[in-house]
């Protein structure tokens, strides 16, 4: 890329090259001297993805890593010109303060191109000049910071499930799935830290979905830059925004060392905590019946906080079932049925099968509370209080219902964290009811709406000097009145 213009700021003198460290505002014909790490593309997405210009993360001899932009004016120019990992020269550019969110880089400036600047290829193999650098938080950095729009750190740390799929078989991944969804949910858990959950979206799922499906051995280590801390009802979860890049296993120098420590340590392996893998997101009503009519939807369970209306006393509230089985007991000639177990002559035993009325902030739903969740409502066994009740009326017949309990009555009106589960029949229309299959703890409900998808980002602006581009053969910039444009402090 050697000159074929001259610089319209040029003196006759060499110009003075700098570090990334020894920069102040304003304007500079200075030489900067630096690796390209990665380079993405910043959209207005309150202006319907409006291109606003290319965002990069350069990193000079010293270590120092400094955030770069160049305008979507002179983007063409540049764009066929630049390659991660390449090394270059700049020379005239203007430093401009950083913005206060979502910064990749600890510098307080972005090098921002401008008229007159001139980038060249970097080719003096006696500097040394890394090839990356990372910023790592731990699961207590990020719980610190959720919410705050921060700087965006990386995290590193083995696989526990993809997609909701274990690594103990390989998880198989759908790619019309992750191009429909734009993401790709995975559970990772740092070094004695406990289990995250991470979404990769648009880029990041594609390049996670190409490395995890190409890997020969199924991938366990996962490393991801620049993620944003998150509250989703009330949990941290971790989301990849634009800047994002994926390394898996033995990518990077920090996957090897983690792919290492965890292969001399394969208790660490093997030491699963089931709750914390699988751990159950909270949603509200209204999330859970839109998840239902989600066109790839699957059997799950979620948790949720509802208020007791009514209880329904139009219909049983128990069932008797195989006291070996819990299965539904079936009447014989003479004696109680399981088709399940093929026992012909089964006890019997009252299980809970009680429909409720529940509210949240904004909607309602019919919650069934099956087998030993009422018990964890009530605090009574439904065979206690069916025991009970015909004890107390002993003149009733064999085949009377017994009508709902007042230890059940007495529930209206509690709020609860309800463990439901939706199933195909409720994704069928069969069944509108919810099964709850454990009551947690007596809650509150939350104030405000959480929303049950990662949110996308509002875009925030600041101004910057356009970015006037130089490109592959030390090209300047046409020269043109300096103009202002938009340039996003994040997209997700």
């Amino acid at each position: 890329m050697n000159s074929t213009g001259k610089s319209n700021l040029s003196t006759g003198k060499s110009p003075v090259a700098v570090f990334f460290k020894d920069i102040s505002g304003g304007p500079s014909q200075a030489e900067l001297r630096f690796r390209l790490i990665h380079f993405w593309e910043a959209r207005n997405i309150a202006k319907c993805g409006a291109f606003i210009g290319l965002e990069l993360l350069l990193i000079d001899e010293q270590e120092t890593v400094m955030q770069g932009f160049i305008s979507s004016s002179r983007a063409p120019t540049y764009l066929p010109h630049l390659k991660a990992g390449a090394t270059y020269t700049l020379q005239n550019f203007f430093a401009v303060a950083n913005k206060e969110i979502y910064r990749v880089a600890d510098q307080n400036f972005t090098v921002s191109f401008s008229n007159g600047s001139v980038l060249s290829p970097l080719d003096d193999v006696r500097l040394s000049i890394p090839a990356d650098r990372f910023r790592f938080h731990t699961y207590e950095d990020f719980e610190a910071n959720r919410g705050l729009r921060g700087d965006l750190y990386d995290v590193v740390g083995h696989l526990r499930l993809v997609n909701g799929q274990s690594l103990i078989g390989r998880p198989v991944l759908d790619e019309s799935e992750i191009l429909c969804t734009r993401r790709v949910l995975v559970h990772l858990q740092s070094k004695d830290g406990p289990v995250m959950k991470l979404y990769l979206w648009d880029q990041a799922a594609k390049d996670f979905y190409k490395k995890f499906t190409s890997s020969e051995e199924t991938p366990t280590i996962l490393l991801v830059t620049t993620v944003n801390p998150k509250t989703i009802s009330g949990n941290l979860v971790l989301s990849s925004m634009s800047s994002s890049r994926v390394f898996i296993d033995k990518d990077v120098q920090p996957t090897i060392d983690y792919f290492s420590w965890l292969s001399s340590n394969p208790e660490i392996a093997k030491r699963v905590n089931a709750e914390e893998v699988t751990r159950i997101e909270t949603m509200t009503i209204g999330q859970i019946f839109a998840y239902i009519k989600e066109e790839n939807a699957k059997e799950a369970s979620f948790d949720c906080i509802a208020t007791i209306d009514d209880v329904e006393r139009g219909s049983a509230w128990y069932y008797i079932a195989c006291s070996g089985c819990q299965t539904k007991a079936t009447k014989g000639p003479s004696s109680l049925m399981c088709a399940k177990c093929g026992n012909k002559n089964v006890t019997g035993i009252a299980k809970y099968l009680a429909k409720v009325s529940v509210y949240d902030n904004k909607d309602q739903a019919v919650f069934v509370l099956l087998g030993d969740a009422g018990r964890e409502l009530t605090g009574k066994n439904a065979a206690e209080l069916v025991d009970t009740y015909f004890e107390t009326n002993k003149e009733l017949g064999a085949g009377h219902q017994m009508p709902a309990p007042q230890a059940l009555l007495d529930t209206i009106g509690q709020t609860h964290k309800f463990r439901v589960k939706v199933s195909n029949l409720n994704f069928t229309g069969k069944v509108q009811a919810i099964t709850v299959t454990k009551v947690i703890i007596p809650q509150v409900l939350p104030t405000g709406e959480t929303p049950a998808e990662i949110p996308v980002d509002g875009e925030d602006e600041v101004d910057v000097p356009s970015a006037s581009v130089v490109g592959d053969f030390a090209f300047k910039a046409g020269d043109g009145n300096e103009s202002t444009s938009k340039r996003p402090k994040h997209e997700k």
